[in-house]
């Protein structure tokens, strides 16, 4: 079992800036890789970024150049840095620790809300 809780959401202006944070907890070295997700209301919820155990980094072509996804393993966090945020960032956030195709954990989630 793996435990994520995320925080760091918030009520931010547009070309604002925000940090989110997850904290792990668990059997986290399983996790193959850690992603950030968002869900808009009325929407299906999204991939934002991705980091693998090895330091790859992929990222949504909306949030590329915006967006850096890290991770300190010391502290078994996974950050999600957003920058100049638009309207269209607004949504649940959601860390997400994958193990395998048919297995992965997610937090409860951290609301984002932009003001423009």
């Amino acid at each position: 079992q793996v435990q994520l809780v995320e925080s760091g959401g918030g009520l931010v202006q547009a070309g604002g800036s925000l940090r989110l944070s997850c904290v792990a907890s668990g059997s986290i070295r399983s996790i193959n890789h850690w992603a950030w997700y968002r869900q808009a209301p009325e929407r299906q919820r999204e991939l934002v970024a991705k980091i693998y155990v090895n330091g790859v980094t992929e990222y949504t072509d909306s949030v590329k150049g915006r967006c850096t996804i890290s991770r300190d393993r010391g502290k078994n966090m996974v950050y999600l840095q957003i920058n100049n945020l638009k309207s269209e960032d607004t949504g649940v956030y959601y860390c997400r620790g994958t193990i395998s195709a048919n297995l992965g954990y997610w937090g409860q989630g951290t609301q984002v809300t932009v003001s423009s």
